[in-house]
């Protein structure tokens, strides 16, 4: 009889990618392609992780790190700029909203950089096609993968180290997108299981025993592992949540990293996780003062939560956090007591091996284009600063498709 061929990398990822990871599970965007424990043997792998969160709808950078020495934010904002009594001063120029005491802690504990003007050439105001330059790192250019897929997959070409990437969400992030992994994506860890009718249990069941003995057919073989490798995957996140506790208070508004915490102190093999405060919320069009600044107090108090957290679990030297939003908000406040769409604004990058302080120049609030402070800092060198300098990859041309040169955010000769 003749062997069966077995399926290419390009034929598996076409199945994947054809819809039959959305069949195996509910409450779940993806899954992994292969036992979740299983770990890749590979000279120069560490335990360093990185985090990223995703400030969705467009945070106003100028409300969040306050220029305040500056007479032109005021000039430009006489209703809603905020006047130094009012803020938490970081030193003689900048200052935070009064409720970001977690991200002034982490700052003055020089666990914190910040990052100015970041942004990119011919912005997007569009929340859509902006949210997806940063999420492929690729502006205007229609990228099919994520920065942090294409990541992965240099990481591990042929993707064998599963759950690599995880992804805190209802829905997968363009951002995780890779050609040789499927990221594991969940929200509520309690509901991330296969779900079926009580009918379908025998069959399920029965695929299960199908993969553990083979059959003899690689394609259908390549499809039960993947629901084989999902069921796995879904108790094992369900049993690290239900085991997980912390004396450590994540806040109001637990947007997600409570859940990477968990995974962590499971010692989950992932990498890089992603977790977006969701729902538009930072679009802060009217009435944006009492709103921008409760949802600072929850994310600051969530980001400082987690930075905690990880040092109570003795890692706090292995993970950083990226902070970023899709653009920033325009100069001038609008006569709704808001702020409209924009381009550059500030990001953060946070954790222990950080060297605080401030990285990039600050834009000129006068020296605008057509009202929008003008990018000094190319958000791709982010990007470069974490795959080089945090991941200790060298291959960033290779991830970003051009070079750019990292921020000294990181001691590189360590």
């Amino acid at each position: 009889m003749a062997k069966t061929p077995k399926l290419s990398n390009a034929e598996k990822q076409g199945l994947v990618q054809s819809g039959f990871s959305s069949m195996v599970m509910q409450g779940a965007g993806g899954i992994s392609t292969s036992p979740v424990w299983s770990r890749v043997a590979q000279a120069g792998t560490d335990n360093r992780i990185l985090v990223i969160v995703e400030l969705s709808g467009g945070n106003d950078g100028l409300n969040t790190v306050i220029p305040y020495a500056d007479d032109a934010y005021y000039r430009a904002r006489p209703n809603l700029g905020i006047r130094k009594p009012a803020m938490l001063a970081l030193d003689d120029h900048f200052g935070f909203q009064k409720t970001m005491t977690g991200f002034e802690r982490l700052y003055k504990d020089g666990q914190m950089a910040i990052v100015h003007g970041v942004g990119y050439d011919q912005p997007s105001y569009s929340h859509f096609a902006s949210m997806a330059f940063w999420q492929t790192g690729a502006p205007n250019s229609g990228e099919a993968y994520g920065w942090l897929g294409r990541l992965a997959d240099v990481l591990d070409p042929l993707g064998h180290n599963a759950n690599l990437l995880i992804n805190i969400d209802d829905h997968q992030s363009l951002a995780v997108r890779a050609m040789n992994h499927v990221p594991l994506v969940f929200d509520d860890p309690d509901k991330f299981t296969r779900g079926m009718v009580h009918a379908e249990a025998g069959a399920m069941a029965a695929v299960d025993t199908r993969r553990e003995n083979g059959g003899g057919n690689s394609t259908l073989d390549f499809l039960f592992d993947i629901a084989a490798s999902a069921n796995r995957s879904e108790r094992l996140v369900r049993e690290a949540w239900n085991a997980y506790q912390t004396p450590v208070d994540y806040g109001l508004v637990n947007f997600g990293l409570e859940r990477v915490a968990a995974l962590i102190a499971a010692d989950f093999p992932t990498r890089a996780y992603y977790v977006p405060y969701r729902n538009n919320a930072f679009d802060t069009h009217v009435y944006q003062g009492d709103l921008h600044a409760r949802l600072w107090s929850y994310t600051s108090d969530h980001i400082a939560a987690f930075v905690r957290d990880m040092d109570r679990l003795g890692r706090g030297d292995d993970v950083v956090v990226m902070v970023f939003s899709e653009f920033g908000r325009r100069v001038a406040e609008n006569t709704s007591l808001g702020t409209d769409h924009g381009a550059a604004g500030p990001a953060f990058i946070i954790g222990k091996p950080v060297r605080g302080g401030h990285y990039g120049a600050m834009p000129s609030l006068t020296d605008l284009d057509e009202g929008n402070l003008r990018f000094t800092t190319d958000y791709r060198r982010l990007y470069a600063t974490l795959i080089s300098g945090w991941m200790g990859n060298a291959q960033v041309a290779q991830v970003l498709k051009d070079d750019f040169i990292p921020l000294p955010v990181f001691d590189l000769a360590s």
